[in-house]
Order: structure tokens, then sequence, then C-alpha cells
């Protein structure tokens, strides 16, 4: 797989990438924001994005990390996995906000990397349509999940969400008032039964219910795991 390293500390990079391709990975570094969108604009005859997976540092010298990924997102689908400092669940949902598909905090371990890495590109490759059944729609209230076109609409207003924040709500969804284990979410959406995937999965959860505007949609079940309470379709005059 060929990965996009932003990273402007060479040292770092240099470790980093030297980590990665022992593990097999064709890693190409970007020192700025500016180069990493460069390599990642589509070529003359459209082809697209030739890498798997872009992992980005937030601390750039030339523009903000959190607006270079909101350009990668409007030129191409290629996954995103942020790296920052910044521990906060606020800076975690802007960053998921902005089309990134995972997040590592520094300091982080290399083996935690690694998976993220693969978790992320299986889902790419395989997993957009996880929780989807044929061309299905299903009608939550003011909510709608058009399961075939991945659309989600509250009110008739189209709300904007991630493949993964799209593949939690899908899945919730089709079962509502049914509690899904955190295990089975992170093994069904996530595609892994590695455990530090539980903080991303939190960070999912409240990041849906910001966008679609309905904390009390998914409620969080202490101890075992999330399930959707489906909220009451408007009445009629």
């Amino acid at each position: 797989m060929r990965l996009l390293l932003v990273e402007d500390d060479d040292h770092v990079a240099a470790a980093l990438a030297a980590v990665l391709k022992r593990h097999g990975f064709d890693v190409t570094h970007a020192r700025s924001g500016e180069e990493a969108l460069q390599a990642l604009l589509p070529v003359t005859d459209g082809t697209k994005s030739p890498y798997g997976v872009v992992l980005l540092d937030l601390g750039l010298p030339d523009q903000d990390g959190y607006a270079v990924c909101g350009k990668i997102r409007k030129l191409c689908s290629t996954p995103v996995i942020m790296v920052t400092a910044r521990a906060d669940v606020r800076s975690r949902i802007h960053g998921l906000n902005l089309g990134a598909d995972d997040y590592v905090t520094k300091p982080y371990d290399t083996g935690e990397l690694l998976a993220r890495i693969h978790a992320v590109s299986r889902r790419s490759v395989g997993g957009e349509e996880a929780g989807a059944v044929g061309g299905d729609s299903l009608r939550l209230g003011p909510v709608t999940i058009e399961l075939s076109t991945r659309r989600v609409t509250v009110d008739d207003a189209p709300v904007q969400l991630t493949r993964k924040e799209f593949d939690l709500l899908a899945l919730l969804a089709q079962r509502p008032g049914v509690v899904f284990r955190r295990e089975q979410i992170i093994s069904e959406v996530w595609r892994t039964s590695w455990e530090g995937t539980g903080r991303t999965l939190e960070v999912h959860v409240a990041s849906l219910r910001s966008k679609l505007r309905m904390p009390a949609l998914i409620e969080t079940v202490r101890g075992v795991g999330y399930r959707l309470v489906a909220p009451a379709a408007h009445q009629g005059p």
C-alpha cells in the first residue's frame, strides 16, 4: 500500500517511514500541507489518488492541519488519519467533522498506529457498504437513512457524515432499542477486535449526536454499549 506521510519534522518522518516500510508500506513524505495537496491531485486522465492512506500531522509550517484535512477531502476520498497532540474530545470531533477517518494522539504506540492504518484501509477497499441491506431506507422519526446511497437527512435537510459515522448509525438504526455491545460495534463497523478502537467509537458517537442535533438518539448503556432510541415521528395537525 502507498501511504502519504505529511510531517514537517524530517527526523520524525525518517524514523516513522522506516517502521512503515518494514511493515510493507510504500511511503511518500510531504513536508507541508501544500506538498500533500499537490501529491493528492488527480492526474490528467482522471485517475484517483494512488495513496491508500494519508497520515496527517496537524502541526504543519504553512497551514493548519485541520484546513489541510478539509482540502484533502474535497480532492479525494483517500482515508485520512490525523496525528495530534490535542487529546480533548472537541478537537477530535472537529477533525472528524472535516472528514478525517481516524486519529492518533501523541505520543502514540507504533502498534496502535499500524492497527489504525490497517483498519481504515480495510474500510476503504471493502467496507463502504457496512450496515447496508439492499436499497432500503430507514425512517426514524425525522431521521431518514438511505442505505443504498448512504444519505442521511433530518427533517429532509441533508446531514454530512463520514463513512464510519454512517456505518455506525446504519448499524444501530436497523434494530432500534436493541443494545449493541461495544465489541460487536467495533467488529462490524471497524472490522477489527483491537481494543484500542474503543476510544474512536466514543468520539464517533459524540460526533453523530452533534451532527444530527439529537443527543438522545444514541443512548449509552453503561458497561455494555449503545442503542438507538427511535424518536417519535412528527404528528400532523
